[in-house]
């Protein structure tokens, strides 16, 4: 890993002349979450792989967390490898950053992929997303911890392949305590500043999430599309939030082929 001003870490693979692309994890997650997407697009792609403030390898932010701030984050990171306008991958609240980086830095950005993200939850969902930020500000990652598995992984994967919910589980615990909570609360507040969006988002875009996703679900995804001049929309069956894990292939394939006609 290499090591940013900021003291962010991340990592560069792939041919030093492809085109730049940025994947940005989840909450409580790590770059590592991409280890299995790599090898598909690593062949034609420059891909730089970080870990949000306060997550994985990476130090804590200077100033309180919110979206900007993030966004901010991947701008520097740009300017710094010299990479130029990229296009960005983002997972859940990465797929908030995304959107948020497209709003404050538009000449940084080719496209957007806008995975497993959130918007207008609704009311009811909104409060109870809420308050289990709130218990993460109060308690840390642990706080939420069984209960955010059972809702990201199909119950048949959770029985059977122990090892990547352990993994996860480890990453998530392995978080700053107040940078987790500080950025659970960007994902559970943040999102309101990206409903119908000013300024308007006009950059390709592909907006997917998995049909059994009860946090980022395809209505929402449908949402965040119609929302952004000629954007794509594609709902994987049957998978829940972190579908990306349970069967990487099946977003690798319309990840690539969207990359490939922008």
């Amino acid at each position: 890993m290499f090591r940013a001003a900021d003291d962010t870490a991340y990592r560069l693979d792939g041919p030093e002349d492809g085109p730049p692309l940025v994947l940005i994890h989840g909450l409580g997650l790590s770059s590592s979450l991409w280890q299995a997407h790599l090898p598909a697009l690593c062949g034609r792609y420059r891909v730089l792989s970080y870990d949000l403030y306060g997550h994985g390898q990476s130090a804590p932010a200077e100033r309180p967390l919110n979206l900007s701030v993030f966004a901010d984050q991947i701008a520097r990171l740009l300017e710094e490898t010299a990479l130029g306008p990229a296009h960005l991958v983002g997972f859940s609240i990465g797929g908030m950053i995304n959107r948020r980086v497209a709003m404050d830095h538009p000449h940084l950005v080719r496209s957007l992929v806008i995975l497993n993200s959130p918007h207008d939850r609704g009311a009811q969902m909104q409060q109870e997303v809420e308050t289990r930020a709130g218990k993460a500000l109060d308690r840390g990652a642990e706080a939420t911890l069984q209960a955010a598995l059972e809702r990201w992984f199909t119950p048949e994967f959770l029985a059977s392949n122990a090892e990547i919910p352990q993994q996860v589980a480890a990453w998530r615990l392995q978080a700053d305590r107040t940078s987790y909570g500080q950025s659970a609360w960007v994902l559970a507040h943040g999102v309101r500043e990206l409903i119908r969006p000013v300024p308007a988002l006009n950059v390709p875009s592909l907006v997917m999430t998995c049909a059994e996703d009860v946090g980022s679900t395809p209505q929402m995804s449908r949402d965040i599309a119609a929302e952004i001049a000629g954007a794509e929309c594609q709902i994987i069956p049957k998978f829940k939030h972190l579908g990306l894990l349970e069967a990487p292939e099946a977003f690798t394939q319309p990840v690539f082929d969207f990359l490939q006609r922008v």
